[in-house]
Parts: structure tokens; sequence; C-alpha cells
């Protein structure tokens, strides 16, 4: 039994496909149509996944039945927010039509079933999960009216026990400062978190007036928001998701002028950031202490975009009761697509569990001769070698200080790379970081780039040795350590790592293998294969992504380039200006 799940006319859109109880191919629409967090209908998502088979269910990670009373009920008593309110109505409209789009583009379609937004997320967390009970909690900003949702999860069931209802979130209040701090775009709340690392949080006081959390119950001080009086323009189809701004004029009373997008990052704008993460934590932490004290559980589940936040999750078994934890690795809203697919399998067809996410490798695959005949193509001189000898060469360039592309396997589903589309460097050179930022990445300075570990030497490194295979976690690093890898210890002193198994990523763990026997550190600095774009996904994407930026070697494949080899097509190619920071 095939079972497609979507996320459509939502940010990230994305198919995934569930065959026989097992997921077989997930991935998001960006990937092939090159436009960041794109939000529309997946189409050649879905095509892929599928590969030509007809799904007996389909399953769509929106419910426009859901909340229905809430939402006319706002329509009638806020009028002034009518243009805003038929924007989204319009968006609803294709979430119900789905089935005729995909039907005229060719795709055979069996039952289809509508999934509310935040059943998707928590699906996605548990029965992606190892565990057969748990406490299960989704957090974003909104999705389907909800902005919070949590339960109890057993064996194939999810039993929901509460929720948080328009107009307050916990994430909305993220993104208001978010934008708040000159962050506009759709996905900038990871900016705002590595910027707090460089404040303190003297504005502490002043940001608890803007949220408090009673209970599970999350609450804006609505004077800060103009989202449930004015409404809030939101671009959601067939492009790159955008969101009017969500906070009033109250935010500069009360902060002074917001930064301007691009304008001098001064040391307020870190002390607010770090001020308004100190607030995010003390209401995440208060949400999964009641649920926890609820259910009495020690076991959690988590989901929704407040879940990607890598510093809170750092902190879970210092300030809460947990013991074990389990972070959906797309968390964000591409990770509904699987959630769905997951809800219809067990809470609607009550099929026993089958499946547990250990990696994240569901996106396309090419062969050597695919990636030789685009070699050849491109013009490039190139060595092919045996595994053996591509790990030591690569191994060998990282280690003399230079900067490799390393395209293996399948692409990864969801926002991290995590060993098969990355971009790798020494952790050990302290001034690496600025050399990627200036080379190839044009990211803004404060953004930390992060450790790939062997699983077995965590504990040498860090603080903290609970696996964390997803990038999702950030833990300290021990003090000893923080000079032997400069390059991706933060200013707080922690790394957002990734634990890498030898069951789970062979080739990978071999190359940080061999790494580590040459330098002593079985470590590597791990950042996404794109620059400025989403992570590529073809052999072409990622030779054109080596030659016109400045890194120094490609891995792709059993091949090997070297860009002194490649000096005159790189050079047609080049772009190597340094780009304004988006």
């Amino acid at each position: 039994m095939n079972i497609l799940g979507l996320n459509a006319f939502h940010a990230d859109a994305s198919a995934a496909v569930l065959a026989d109880g097992q997921l077989r191919a997930a991935v998001e629409e960006e990937r092939f149509n090159r436009v960041k967090h794109w939000a529309g209908i997946p189409l050649e998502a879905a095509q892929w996944c599928l590969a030509g088979e007809k799904p007996e269910h389909v399953a769509i990670a929106r419910d426009p039945k859901a909340r229905l009373g809430g939402k006319l009920w706002r329509a009638a008593v806020r009028p002034g927010n009518w243009s805003s309110l038929a924007s989204r109505a319009r968006n609803t409209a294709r979430v119900s039509r789905v089935g005729i789009e995909l039907v005229s583009a060719g795709i055979r379609l069996g039952t289809i079933h509508h999934v509310e937004h935040h059943r998707a997320h928590l699906a996605s967390a548990f029965f992606c999960s190892p565990f057969e009970e748990a406490a299960v909690i989704s957090i974003d900003g909104f999705g389907d009216f909800s902005s919070v949702m949590w339960g109890v999860g057993r064996a194939n069931q999810i039993q929901v026990k509460g929720s948080v209802q328009f107009p307050h979130s916990l994430g909305l209040f993220y993104t208001a400062f978010t934008q708040f701090l000159g962050f506009p775009k759709h996905g900038d709340e990871y900016k705002m978190m590595g910027l707090s690392a460089l404040g303190e949080p003297r504005f502490a006081k002043q940001v608890r007036e803007v949220v408090r959390t009673q209970g599970d119950q999350v609450r804006l001080n609505l004077d800060y928001f103009v989202h449930q009086s004015d409404g809030v323009e939101m671009t959601w189809d067939n492009c790159e998701p955008t969101l009017g701004k969500v906070y009033s004029a109250k935010m500069a009373e009360v902060f002074g002028e917001p930064r301007s997008f691009r304008g001098e990052i001064e040391q307020k704008h870190a002390d607010l950031a770090a001020s308004a993460q100190a607030v995010l934590e003390e209401n995440y932490f208060a949400i999964l202490n009641y649920v926890q004290k609820r259910t009495g559980l020690k076991t959690v589940c988590l989901a929704g975009g407040v879940a990607l936040n890598c510093v809170a999750n750092g902190m879970i078994f210092e300030r809460t009761d947990f013991r074990d934890v389990y972070v959906q690795p797309a968390a964000h809203d591409a990770g509904t697509s699987v959630g769905a697919a997951l809800y219809v399998q067990h809470q609607v067809l009550k099929q026993p569990r089958l499946f547990e996410m250990r990696h994240v490798h569901y996106g396309p695959e090419y062969s050597n001769t695919e990636i030789g005949q685009d070699l050849e193509a491109a013009g490039c001189t190139f060595h092919r070698l045996s595994e053996e000898e591509l790990v030591w060469r690569t191994a060998e360039q990282i280690a003399s200080g230079n900067i490799v592309g390393w395209f293996q396997g399948r692409m990864e589903f969801g926002p991290r790379a995590l060993g098969n589309r990355s971009i790798l460097a020494d952790p050990r050179r302290g001034d690496m970081k600025d050399i990627l930022n200036r080379r190839i990445k044009y990211r803004e300075p404060f953004r930390p780039f992060c450790p790939s570990v062997l699983a077995e030497a965590v504990g040498d490194y860090f603080e903290n040795s609970y696996p964390s295979p997803f990038m999702v976690v950030a833990y300290k690093i021990k003090p000893a350590m923080r000079d032997v890898i400069p390059a991706v210890t933060h200013e707080d002193g922690t790394g957002r790592l990734q634990t890498v198994e030898q069951a789970v990523s062979r080739l990978y763990w071999k190359l940080i293998r061999r790494f580590g026997d040459i330098t002593g550190v079985p470590v590597l600095l791990n950042t996404s294969f794109n620059e400025n774009e989403p992570i590529v996904n073809t052999p072409a994407q990622a030779i054109d992504c080596f030659l016109r930026t400045r890194m120094d070697a490609l891995a792709i494949g059993s091949y090997l380039l070297l860009k002194a080899e490649n000096r005159r097509v790189s050079e047609n190619r080049a772009v190597f200006a340094e780009a304004s920071v988006e």
C-alpha cells in the first residue's frame, strides 16, 4: 500500500511516500524549482516520490474544515482585515482543490484525506521516533488556526490533550522579534537565534510583557501585534512565501526603532535577540514541564518550527524532567508531508508501526554514469577513484585547509545537510568560519557552522553525549576542546552537532574517521552544499556551485575534482566578487 503525503500551499511545500509502512521517498519542492521555501503544490516532488505509481491514499497536511466556526466568527467581528482574510480564504480553497490539480498533472489518485496541520506535526514526531510511548508536542506560528498542540502517543495512536488557538502563538512572538531585528524573510528566525549568543538578555523584563504561558496556554500581549486586528498580508501560492510585518507600533515605543534590513548590527540588537531567546526558552520549557507533569512521561517527541530552536533543545535535560527526546529532523512545515502520511497509516487505517527515522536520506540519488556525463558536459578535469582512495584524498584535502564539496548518495530531506550534500572544512582552524563566509557562503558573521562528530567520540568533545543525529540540538563544547575545534564553537561555547553513526551513514562516517586518523580530531565542519540557494540536488547543480565559488575540491560520487586543475572552466562561471548578504 502506498500513501502520498503532501504539504501543499504552505511554506516548504513537500511530498513523501510511504510504501508498506516504510518511508520510501521525501523531498521538498524547492530542490527541484530552486526557489527557497517555495509554497504551492509540490507537483515535481510528488511525481518523483511516486515514480509513476498510483497511491491508494493521499494525505494532505491541511484541513480546511478545522476550526471553521472560529474562522467565520473572526471574519464577522473583524471586518477591517477582510482583505487578508480573503487572501487566506483563496489559499484554503486551493488546498481543497489539491486533488484536482494532481489529476491535471497526470497523477492518479486514491482516497484523499485532509489532516489538520498540527496533527500532522505530531504524527511526524511520534511515528518517526523509536518510542512506544511518549509525550508529543508541536509548537509553531500558526497552522489551521492553532499554534500549539500536545498529546500522548502510544503504539500506533496519538491522543490529543490540548492546544493553543489563534491569535496566541509562541512562534509568532519569535517571528515578531526576528522581523523587528531586520530579518524579514521567511525562515530567518535561526538568524536571530545565532545573534542571541553575542548579547546579554538585558531587555528580558520588557520582553516578558509581550508573551506569557499559563499551564499549556500561550498568551500574547496583543498590543504588540497586528495579526488579530489589522491582519497580516501573506503570500503562499506558487512562490517564495512572504509574511507582512506582524508587530505593532508599540514594539518601537518600548524597544526603540527597529533595525532596517541589512542595517548595521549594534550591541543593543544582540542584547534584544538574547532577551527574546531567553523569554522563548522560559515559555518553551513552561509548556514542556506542564506536559511532562500532566502525562507523567519521561520521553518527549517534538515538532513544529519552534522545535528547530537548537539552543533551547540543548537545555531540555537541564530544565525539564524529560530524559529521552526525539526532535523531528524536518520539524518545520516540510515534515508535515511525512506526518500526514503517517497519520493516515496509523491513526486512520490503524496499521501497526514499522518505521523509525534514523536518517534523512530520502531524496534523489544519481549514478556514477550520470555524474560522469555531467562532468564531461561541464568540461571538467577529474579523477575516478576507488572508495578508499576517494575517502583518503578527500580527508587529506580537508586536513590541509581546503574547502571540499561532498556529494554522495541520496539527498537529505529537511533543512539540514547531514553528510550527503555538504560542504566540509577543517574545524581546527580558527579562521575557517571567515574563510567560508568570504569565499562561498556570504553569511552574516555571527551565524555558526556545525560540527559532524563520530558518535563514539562525542563525549570527548561535548558535555552531553546524548545522540543528536539530525543537527537540531546545541550542546556545550567542553572548555578544553573549544580551542581544538574553534571553527564550530559558537560565541556561547556551544555547537549544533550531528552525531554520525557507522551503521547509518557509512561513507560519511568513514570520511570523518579518516580525517581523525590524519589529525587526531574525528570532527568535521559541515555546512549545506549551496550558495544562497536551496541545497543542491543534481550533479549538475553541485558542479556549477563548485565551479562558480572558491571551493577547492569536489568529491562527487566516485570522482574527485580539484579547483587547481579546473581554473579555466571555473573562471568562465566564477562569481568571485563578494555578494551582499541576504
